[in-house]
């Protein structure tokens, strides 16, 4: 099992590695003993989607996964917005 972490520098994915646990399933937390980190290679840039590559391309999983870490870093501010007013 494993999931990406990426690192956002502004809006634009600036590296990243998977978080990767061969014992754990799909319904558990990865970040326990046993796991280990996989470096993410980014071969090219990764801040539009390749419409000529396959959907599954590193590109264009990078782009995806850039798009999920901009979602959550828009749902943190509002959360820390809501919190502090």
């Amino acid at each position: 099992m494993a999931e990406p972490v990426v690192y956002l520098w502004g809006d634009r994915v600036v590296g990243g590695f998977y978080r990767v646990h061969k014992d754990r399933g799909v319904d558990e937390n990865l970040n326990a003993p046993g796991m280990h980190f996989e470096p993410i290679a980014f071969p090219q840039s990764c801040h539009e989607p390749c419409r000529q590559s396959e959907p599954d391309a590193a590109q264009n999983r990078l782009y995806v996964y850039g798009v999920v870490a901009q979602l959550s870093m828009l749902a943190a501010a509002r959360e820390m917005k809501e919190f502090s007013a």
